[in-house]
């Protein structure tokens, strides 16, 4: 009898009470228009919500980021998954750990579990579908034979269209603090670290190198989102059309050591990043990632221009 393949579950380490995903971030910002302005120019769907604005991949009907107005820009909430049969017992390690439940914030449709981190950070841990892969993303090379001509004209390259949201990085006061907290509430697990100065931490069911980092910062706020591109072209591809587009600020392109990825960074309109991001190093289900501390001059970048002098500003303190 021939096995049905056509349906793959997701990936689950068995035994282990942790989130599977980072499903959805908040934030709020002064101007929805140049929200919605900036993140369609950097090839995202984005779309008009109940007062606010939702960030999609194109073609897929998961919600990354949820957009509303404010007298600044400043960072929300993060929404973690959690398998079904892990909500209840969820629900009691917070009550063992003494980490005090709250109300949703106004205007949240959920009925997940709500805390804060040590940073004070709006955490919801909820019921959903793994939206982390539960493979290394493919990455493309295109190569042609000699005697071709392997690019096409510039009119024709066409757009970059991020495919998931890959990460997001916070500032903190106090990076290992973070990290145990996530460690020890979340089920997350530490990637790399350089020091006290910046950590990474990925999901135990399997998820990439990181789904949340933290960097040492004299307050809390946000650094940037990552968003999964193909292949080293589609990073080149978006960083051109976003410098057509006006926004001339970033970092790139260059190659990650901790992740491995190769990156470009544009400047958002509040002093905080989008990273167009292609092949991060991935953590299976079954792997026992070899974390590590590592020098700062040996954490950040292999290769890539010199880092802007302020790229770790954190313009929410």
């Amino acid at each position: 009898m021939t096995a049905n393949h056509g349906f793959i579950q997701p990936s689950r380490r068995p035994g282990e009470l942790g989130a599977h995903s980072l499903d959805l971030c908040h934030m709020v910002v002064p101007d929805l228009k140049v929200a919605q302005d900036f993140y369609e120019a950097f090839g995202l769907d984005v779309r008009e919500e109940g007062g606010g604005l939702g960030l999609y991949a194109h073609g897929s009907s998961h919600k990354w980021v949820s957009i509303g107005e404010g007298p600044r820009k400043k960072f929300g909430f993060f929404s973690f998954g959690l398998f079904e049969d892990d909500f209840e017992p969820f629900a009691k390690r917070l009550q063992a750990m003494g980490v005090k439940r709250i109300d949703p914030p106004p205007g949240a449709d959920s009925n997940g579990l709500w805390f804060r981190d040590p940073d004070g950070n709006l955490v919801e841990a909820k019921v959903a579908a793994k939206s982390s892969p539960d493979a290394k993303s493919q990455f493309g090379f295109t190569s042609v034979a000699g005697g071709l001509r392997g690019a096409p004209y510039r009119k024709d390259a066409g757009r970059t269209h991020p495919r998931r949201l890959s990460h997001t990085l916070l500032f903190t006061p106090d990076v290992l603090r973070a990290v145990d907290f996530y460690s020890r509430v979340m089920g997350l697990r530490l990637s790399d670290r350089s020091g006290d100065v910046i950590a990474f931490m990925h999901g135990v069911h399997g998820s990439d190198h990181h789904m949340i980092a933290f960097a040492k910062s004299g307050a809390p706020g946000h650094h940037h989102y990552s968003w999964d591109v193909g292949s080293v072209s589609d990073i080149g591809l978006g960083a051109m059309l976003m410098l057509d587009k006006g926004y001339d600020r970033g970092w790139g392109l260059g190659r990650h050591v901790l992740g491995s990825n190769y990156f470009h960074y544009v400047r958002d309109p509040w002093g905080s990043y989008s990273e167009y991001s292609a092949d991060i190093d991935f953590v299976p289900s079954d792997c026992d990632w070899d974390a590590g501390d590592h020098p700062g001059q040996d954490s950040l970048y292999v290769w890539g221009p010199n880092l802007p002098d302020d790229f770790i500003h954190n313009y929410e303190a």
